[in-house]
């Protein structure tokens, strides 16, 4: 067949070609290589699936343990947090789980199975989905207006207004009440009486943004304390500081409005962005191209169009599987 003859299968082809792949990676029975070449014969498009999952498969499976060591570690503190009785640790489940994983990957079964998910979202009080941004208004009308894919836990008792950012990020427009209003994220604080800020989770520790107000962050619990003004931000992790910075504080949380703004940011910090946004994965296998840098202003509601415009001037390929799960390399 011509290249120019390609067919391109449907998602319930794409489908069949993973299960068949996941069947004979494994252990096929007797009759399961006879079947599958009848099914591969039956119609070209199922060879061209086929071709397309083995493609995949190779790619996804490293990330995949890596995936799967970490949500199995995220899914036995959720049987925890749920105070189940105690199982085997399910570290001896690791080679199953890798598999399992390269299957969730390829086949995207998206925010269906995040473990850790589940773990943020046990003790929250206010959520919201991948692509949805929410807000709430607290009990002592505050407002917090959650990025996609975040979560608080709210404890207002005690003399302190405590907010613990669980996932992802919040923007805070605080009611002066005479209350402190504390916000928990890591193992550091940002605590205002009245003001607007965000505070956004990272890989490693925590970054304060303020639009207006003053905002006192301590990376620790022995931390001294710094304070921000309009326009500033500084971020932390392990207990330790960086120096405040001034920034387009605007432009930075232009996401309120649908929109992310980046100058000079690496491809792998706008992919992370974008994975909020995204109702199931993206995978980013290439850790030069994920160093390149990027500016420009995106719409966040439409991750999948970001990535084409990306792909345009940094040249990266990019497989989309079943709807659901996009390779970039």
């Amino acid at each position: 067949m011509n290249p120019t003859d390609r067919v391109t299968p449907t998602p319930e082809q794409e489908q069949t070609a993973l299960a068949w792949l996941s069947l004979l990676h494994d252990r096929p029975s007797t009759g399961d290589p006879l079947t599958f070449s009848q099914w591969l014969r039956a119609d070209p498009a199922h060879a061209e699936a086929y071709a397309r999952a083995q493609v995949v498969w190779e790619m996804s499976e490293g990330p995949a343990r890596t995936m799967a060591d970490e949500e199995a570690l995220a899914l036995q503190g959720y049987l925890d947090a749920m105070d189940r009785p105690r199982r085997a640790p399910l570290r001896r489940w690791a080679p199953a789980l890798a598999l399992a994983a390269c299957l969730v990957l390829m086949v995207g079964l998206g925010s269906g199975w995040q473990p850790q998910r589940w773990v943020d979202d046990l003790g929250a009080d206010y959520v919201s989905a991948p692509g949805e941004i929410r807000t709430v208004t607290l009990a002592d009308q505050s407002q917090v207006t959650l990025d996609a894919d975040s979560a608080i836990a709210v404890d207002f008792s005690q003399g302190e207004r405590h907010v613990q950012l669980r996932r992802g990020a919040g923007f805070f427009s605080v009611t002066h009440t005479g209350e402190p209003f504390v916000v928990d994220a890591e193992k550091g604080q940002a605590r205002v009486l009245g003001t607007q800020f965000e505070v956004r989770l990272q890989p490693q520790g925590a970054q304060v943004t303020v639009l207006s107000g003053r905002v006192g962050v301590t990376a620790g619990r022995e931390a001294p304390q710094q304070i921000l003004t309009a326009g500033q931000q500084t971020a932390y992790a392990n207990g330790t500081a960086q120096s405040l910075r001034a920034v387009d504080s605007e432009a930075q949380l232009a996401w309120r409005q649908g929109w992310l703004n980046y100058y000079k940011a690496s491809l792998g910090e706008v992919v992370q962005d974008l994975r909020r946004y995204y109702p199931g994965r993206i995978l980013l296998l290439n850790d030069g191209l994920a160093a390149r840098k990027v500016s420009g202003s995106f719409p966040g509601k439409d991750p999948q169009a970001v990535l084409d415009s990306l792909q345009g001037v940094l040249g990266f390929e990019q497989h989309r599987i079943l709807g659901q799960l996009i390779i970039l390399r």
